[in-house]
């Protein structure tokens, strides 16, 4: 048997191999390149359960997820002529695969899912069927109330409960801006309505003369918020922000334009979102924002509580309707909730006197302006009163709420004559009369919650926090699709973030449930390996001479 080469070799062909075809001799080529041809077929059996296979995450994801419910739920907001809608189910999933795969354009996650066998499965949808029409998706999004979503999160919820990932005692609190589908340049200037024209002629809150770069082309706010709500004081203090800002922004290095202004919630709204509010956390750029608030399981990290708020409102104001319908979701899951987590953003008296008659036991730090009381002094609690360094008395006067902060006081407040000829009193009344000073009225929980956070378990509770909530946060502002808040309004925004976390959720979940059926199979194999170890030895010692 001779070797020739094939065309594609580089050596020469020998004369006697040349000669030697006429015989008849079998010949091997060493080229075995192939070319394939494709052309469709009129006719396939295709399948999509034989191609995606059982351990696909997809797959698993439609074993577990059942929305039935939904058809009942939602069939009050459809009508009984017209052309049929998206199956509820099938739009719930594909929103959720939005998140799973961290897109947050319709348009394009139409496009991506067309491409995909096992979300396609997931779906229901044959791969010959044409996918909804990305505008369906937006326009169900705004038909379905927010107690939907709610129902479809505490579902998942409920998953992760009875797969025993949820624990329910111990969760942490906290919040984080998301940015709203609104841009700073579309910002307009509030104004009241009865001096509309004397009030754009003479005052101007921007650091900058005031330049229309883009303007919003339908305007979606109400009267109510295109109408200014500062006081005076509060204008005045705008004013002289703005002052600064102009010299600190405007001519900075790399600034666009020039074009840095000052601008505040109670002077401009957004005419494009007026539920959207401006906000700016330290080190970045001021944007306008919803406030993502969050209550995480320490656990396993499962998300049991997620809404939005307004950017403006401060932590400690949104912590009691967040820890109310908390509360509630943990005990219609059967569980029972006794310790809270939180940052000092949420700390005030109001909320620990709050929380305590809750039953919770807090660990949320003190913020830096709670001071306790006068330096040297000694408080009596029996009698109400404060003993000052030269044993004179300070005696209670009134409860009253501050005026700047509507905070709730008590007033301490001796007469003249106590402290006249006291050695101190040039340095401890100064320029004042009579020793006078003003204690928080939750002194009490205020010192109790200190005493607490100090302990050991405190600082425990601190790292436990810090490991647990501020992850998830990343992992659905970079992984899951909260980035940026593509709807209008806080309703759409709520459900986005509802649609967020339930995707987090379901991703812990099945990787819970993986580890968890892996776990069972290593130990039912060593219990086998164990059994049959332990029968040959008896089976040895049985016949041993």
């Amino acid at each position: 048997m001779i070797f020739t080469p094939c065309a594609c070799c580089t050596s020469a062909v020998d004369k006697d191999t040349e000669r030697s075809k006429t015989q008849s001799f079998k010949f091997v080529s060493f080229c075995m390149q192939g070319k394939k041809v494709y052309q469709e077929k009129l006719f396939t059996d295709f399948q999509l359960s034989k191609f995606v296979r059982r351990e696909v995450f997809y797959r698993r994801l439609t074993a577990v997820l059942k929305l039935n419910f939904l058809y009942s739920k939602t069939k009050e907001y459809y009508g009984e002529s017209g052309q049929k809608s998206i199956d509820p189910i099938v739009f719930f999933k594909l929103c959720l695969v939005g998140y799973l795969e961290n897109l947050i354009s319709d348009r394009k996650l139409i496009e991506h899912s067309a491409m995909r066998m096992d979300i396609r499965y997931f779906l229901g949808y044959d791969i010959d069927e044409a996918l909804p029409w990305h505008s369906t998706i937006s326009r169900t999004r705004q038909l379905f109330p927010e107690a939907i979503f709610e129902e479809v999160f505490s579902e998942v919820l409920h998953l992760c409960v009875e797969a025993g990932m949820v624990s329910g005692h111990t969760q942490a609190i906290d919040a984080a801006p998301v940015k709203a589908n609104a841009s700073m340049d579309s910002l307009e200037l509030k104004v009241p309505v009865d001096e509309l024209e004397d009030y754009l002629r003479k005052v101007r809150y921007m650091s900058t003369p005031d330049r229309l770069s883009r303007k919003a082309k339908n305007n979606k706010a109400n009267t109510e918020q295109q109408t200014i709500t500062a006081n005076e004081q509060q204008l005045k203090g705008i004013k002289s922000r703005n002052k600064k800002w102009k010299k600190d922004q405007d001519e900075r290095p790399g600034a666009k334009n020039n074009n840095a202004k000052y601008t505040s919630n109670k002077t401009h709204y957004s005419p494009t979102d007026p539920d959207a509010r401006i906000s700016v956390k330290p080190g970045k750029a001021r944007k306008l924002n919803y406030s993502c608030q969050m209550g995480v399981d320490i656990a396993n990290h499962v998300i049991t509580h997620i809404g939005a708020d307004f950017a403006d409102k401060k932590d400690n104001q949104c912590l009691q309707d967040v820890t109310l319908k908390l509360k509630k979701r943990l005990h219609n899951q059967g569980l029972l909730w006794h310790t809270i987590l939180a940052d000092t953003g949420y700390s005030s008296g109001e909320n620990y006197a709050f929380l305590e008659n809750l039953g919770l036991d807090i660990f949320i730090p003190l913020h830096g302006t709670y001071k306790g009381g006068p330096k040297g002094f000694i408080y009596n609690k029996e009698k109400d009163h404060w003993i000052c360094p030269k044993e004179k008395i300070i005696p209670f006067k009134k409860v009253f709420h501050e005026k700047k902060n509507n905070t709730k006081k008590r007033e301490y407040r001796a007469s003249k004559h106590i402290c006249k000829g006291c050695a101190i009193r040039s340095e401890c009344l100064k320029s004042a009369q009579e020793k006078k000073f003003t204690i928080t009225y939750y002194r009490e929980e205020y010192e109790r919650v200190k005493q607490r956070i100090k302990s050991k378990r405190g600082r425990y509770m601190k790292s436990k926090r810090q490991s647990t909530v501020e992850p998830v946060f990343g992992t659905l502002t970079q992984f899951m699709g909260l980035r940026k808040i593509n709807t209008i309004g806080i309703k759409q925004a709520n459900k986005c973030m509802l649609l967020s976390g339930m995707a987090y959720n379901l991703k812990k979940f099945l990787k819970f449930t993986q580890k968890s059926t892996e776990t069972k199979v290593e130990n039912m194999r060593h219990c086998y390996f164990g059994i049959k170890r332990l029968i040959r030895q008896n089976i040895s010692l049985f016949y041993a001479p």
